[in-house]
């Protein structure tokens, strides 16, 4: 075999064994392209046609459209305030109520609930009538309801205040719909003080614009930074307002902590206005805006609690602290049960007692008093006629009255 003839079958074999390799590699890239291409499609903005199935012609008995409106033409927001999507529409009712709805969609509940507060307040909760409970959270507006669930927060409003119950149907038909996400308000919410009350109208923030919005005239604030999922929260307490910040860790709080106090400094040198009170607790910044007297301010601060959560991956080094506190304080408690119940139910048997001793005295005394006269065996007469005609029966005869009798007969 010439070399020439041997270069040939040599070139031969390896395009046939190369061919299926190529194929493999040009399969793959082919994958790759198209996970990708699906990934990023995952990821983008809802689009035109998406927002029919969150809001689609037909809801209930209402029926309308819904189209994506940009996020730069909603004026019920912060400029900052950056949603994932917003879809709008308009709906009617049965009986001819125009409905206008939008819909704003966010990455995580906690903005929803922030975008919730926002529209909220920036529409004069009605706080007088019967609140509506729709979704995870909802108030009733000045011709409309808000409400949150999820990811989501939504506006409807109506034409007039007397239309608002159909505003109320349709954003209970809504809500169904919705993702319920985590079903539950920020914790941070719930460690203002007398939460239950100030939620109503309190305004939560995911960054520096929506803390502005909520909390005007404060330059302080800027010297805090919402990177790492910092949150803050902001309520009245008559002319005091209060506003917590929350950072995710320990370190982030120490350097804002650092930035607050030197922003204080340098505003109070130039005139320019400064909290009544300021105060970092945990993992907290509070601050009190616009208090009476720095008195007040410390006071309303000394009601915010830091409570810290830790979730051990492993076992609990504490666990037997915790359980033996646990059996003591629940021993104790037992023991102190037992013995109220014991002195009760000691009561309760001699009050019985008591009472019944007292009842049958009475009743002996009164049989006393029918078998035998109080009179002192004088004679009593019936002036009052109240008493009833004496038994003579049982009387002892006298020695004239028997002697008549015998004369008589």
């Amino acid at each position: 075999m010439s070399h020439r003839v041997l270069k040939k079958r040599m070139c031969a074999f390896t395009a046939k064994i190369e061919c299926p390799l190529r194929g493999r590699v040009l399969i793959t890239a082919i994958f790759c392209v198209a996970l990708a291409q699906s990934i990023s499609s995952a990821n983008a903005p809802i689009s035109r046609s998406e927002p029919s199935k969150v809001l689609p012609s037909e809801l209930g008995g209402f029926h309308g459209n819904a189209t994506e409106i940009k996020p730069t033409t909603e004026k019920d927001a912060p400029e900052s305030t950056a949603p994932r999507s917003i879809a709008g529409g308009t709906y009617e009712s049965g009986d001819g109520v125009l409905l206008k709805v939008t819909l704003f969609t966010w990455e995580t509940d906690s903005a929803a609930y922030a975008s919730f507060t926002t529209l909220r307040n920036n529409r004069a909760p009605d706080l007088e009538s019967k609140q509506e409970t729709v979704g995870t959270a909802s108030s009733l507006i000045d011709v409309g309801i808000v409400f949150f669930k999820g990811n989501s927060s939504v506006k409807v409003i109506t034409q007039g205040r007397e239309d608002r119950p159909r505003a109320v149907e349709f954003a209970r038909l809504l809500a169904a719909r919705l993702d319920k996400g985590e079903e539950e308000i920020p914790v941070l919410v719930k460690h203002l003080p007398n939460w239950e009350t100030e939620q109503r109208t309190a305004a939560y923030s995911v960054d520096i614009a929506q803390l502005h919005w909520a909390v005007l005239n404060q330059p302080v604030l800027d010297a805090i930074s919402f990177e790492g999922g910092t949150e803050a929260v902001a309520a009245d307490y008559g002319q005091s307002q209060l506003v917590i910040v929350e950072f995710t860790t320990p370190q982030l709080s120490i350097d804002n902590d650092s930035r607050i106090w030197t922003a204080i400094a340098d505003l109070k040198s130039k005139g320019q206005p400064t909290p009544t009170a300021y105060r970092r607790v945990g993992n907290y910044s509070v601050f009190v805006f616009n208090a009476p007297d720095e008195k007040t301010a410390n006071a309303l601060v000394d009601q915010v609690k830091y409570e810290q959560v830790v979730q051990w991956l492993g076992d609990d080094p504490h666990l037997y602290e915790r359980l033996q506190k646990y059996f003591a304080q629940t021993s104790a408690g037992v023991f102190v049960a037992v013995l109220k119940s014991s002195g009760l139910s000691l009561l309760l048997c001699l009050a019985a007692g008591a009472l019944i001793g007292t009842m049958m005295f009475r009743h002996r005394r009164t049989q006393r008093a029918a078998t035998y006269s109080d009179a002192g065996g004088s004679i009593r007469l019936n002036l009052d006629e109240l008493t009833g005609p004496a038994n003579t029966s049982r009387l002892l005869k006298s020695a004239n009255s028997s002697d008549r009798e015998s004369s008589n007969s």
